[in-house]
């Protein structure tokens, strides 16, 4: 059948999987690929002068022209950062913080999302507005009222003061439910039908087929626990309980700072959320596509 028999009916998918299709040439498709290499650099490039930074001697940080190869490579700037403070220590905090605060909301934003998507009861709408309406303030508005909080629990200067008011997310449960409501129902329906209870229905059903959802709340929440600074600035100031941003800054001098230590330590702190990323990839670009959050 040609293209004029098939008239308006056609549709672009039918034409898109034709393999006789050449991909569109000329000027304009080199001017995306330059669009793309350029925006691909100015996000890497970044990255590795923070590595070529990390790797130089103190006098050649600053010296002009610039050194993108370090000459000579040296682990001076690691050497000197573990001596300064324990690195060591922070960096196990800042994991034990971010990993837990992650476990935490992929629990309590599960369940919250499950009971808005899957449960009707009456006003869970209204309720579930208001409760997504708690994103428009700014979290630098409730550190004063929850540092309170904390002091009266005891809290302060401890791993529960760190961890706990990070376990709460009206983001982690709005992305979980717009997931969630895209399972079908019939597949409760029938375990509900076998006898099954709501706990069995949330843990051996939707919770298997929330995966993506699940990895990518979990990318979101390391990360943000893992780069936090202003909440473990203020309940935090033992340096042994210090998590990796908080250490960081102390790296800065009011006179003067040695950069190639800073940007040792910001290497330190960016290896572990690649390497989560890279290990949730698959599962974070499906979740997001499929909770219809999109850019």
């Amino acid at each position: 059948m040609t293209r004029t028999e098939l008239g308006p009916l056609a549709t672009a998918g039918e034409f898109e999987a034709d393999p006789t299709r050449q991909p569109p040439r000329g000027i304009g498709r080199w001017i995306i690929y330059g669009l793309l290499i350029f925006s691909a650099l100015t996000m890497v490039v970044p990255f590795l002068w923070m590595v070529s930074t990390s790797l130089k001697a103190d006098e050649y940080v600053l010296t002009m022209p610039p050194q993108f190869l370090p000459r000579p490579l040296t682990l001076y700037s690691y050497r000197r950062l573990a001596a300064l403070f324990p690195i060591g220590r922070i960096f196990l905090n800042s994991l034990l913080v971010a990993t837990w605060t992650a476990a935490g909301q992929l629990l309590t934003c599960s369940m919250a999302a499950y009971a808005f998507a899957r449960m009707r009861f009456r006003g869970s709408n209204a309720l579930f507005l208001i409760y997504l309406a708690t994103l428009m303030i700014p979290s630098q508005v409730t550190i004063t009222p929850l540092f309170i909080v904390m002091r009266y629990l005891g809290w302060i200067n401890t791993y529960p003061g760190l961890i706990l008011p990070g376990v709460f997310s009206a983001f982690g449960t709005f992305l979980l439910r717009q997931f969630l409501l895209g399972i079908p129902r019939e597949l409760e329906e029938a375990a509900f039908i076998d006898g099954a209870s709501h706990w069995t229905v949330y843990s051996r059903i939707i919770l298997p087929l929330a995966k993506p959802a699940l990895a990518t709340l979990a990318v979101y929440s390391f990360m943000g626990s893992w780069n936090a600074y202003l909440w473990p600035l203020f309940v935090v100031s033992d340096m042994q309980l210090m998590t990796l941003p908080v250490g960081l800054a102390t790296l800065h001098g009011r006179w003067l700072t040695q950069w190639n230590l800073v940007m040792a330590g910001s290497v330190i702190t960016v290896l572990p959320m690649l390497v989560v990323y890279l290990a949730a990839q698959k599962y974070f670009v499906k979740g997001v596509v499929m909770s219809g959050i999109k850019g």
